[in-house]
């Protein structure tokens, strides 16, 4: 299987997640499940049953993490010498050629992408199109609503 880019940030994230889920949630509900067996007939007990749905949860998603996490090649973007190019983990100002609004979008990896606060996967058309381009460069791609047209106004690797 490939390894997964992820930056530092999405690696550290993700080790947390995993972290809590294993040492606070997993004992929290065999804590639960635990106490709702000693109420008795667990046919009709609707707390025992929550709390193994939970439990279900919580073990499917520690499964799903540590996979993740076996997969992934960290990337440290300031030791990568990109000679101004947008490569992964840089963040990009753009200025919309359209609106006349500037964005700004961080490229990072499919697991740690969220548009709403900018992190944009490296596998997204308008990160495909901004891959090795350089301040001052015009990138034209193909969004879901339509044509789009966006300058490059700073590169940087924070």
């Amino acid at each position: 299987m490939n390894k997964e880019p992820m930056t530092i940030r999405g690696h550290e994230l993700l080790q947390q997640e995993c972290k809590k889920l294993k040492g606070i949630d997993r004992p929290a509900v065999i804590r639960a499940i635990a106490e709702a067996r000693a109420h008795g007939d667990l046919k009709e007990n609707a707390e025992y049953h929550a709390a193994k749905d939970q439990q279900g949860f919580i073990e499917g998603r520690i499964k799903e993490l540590e996979g993740k996490l076996s997969h992934v090649q960290v990337i440290d973007v300031t030791e990568i010498d990109a000679g101004g190019k947008v490569i992964f983990g840089s963040t990009v100002k753009l200025l919309d050629d359209e609106t006349e609004l500037e964005i700004t979008y961080k490229i990072v990896g499919q697991d740690e992408a969220n548009i709403n606060t900018g992190l944009i996967s490296y596998t997204s058309p308008i990160a495909r199109a901004l891959i090795s381009k350089t301040e001052g460069d015009t990138v034209e791609f193909k969004a879901p609503d339509g044509e789009k047209s966006y300058e490059v106004i700073e590169v940087s690797y924070d």
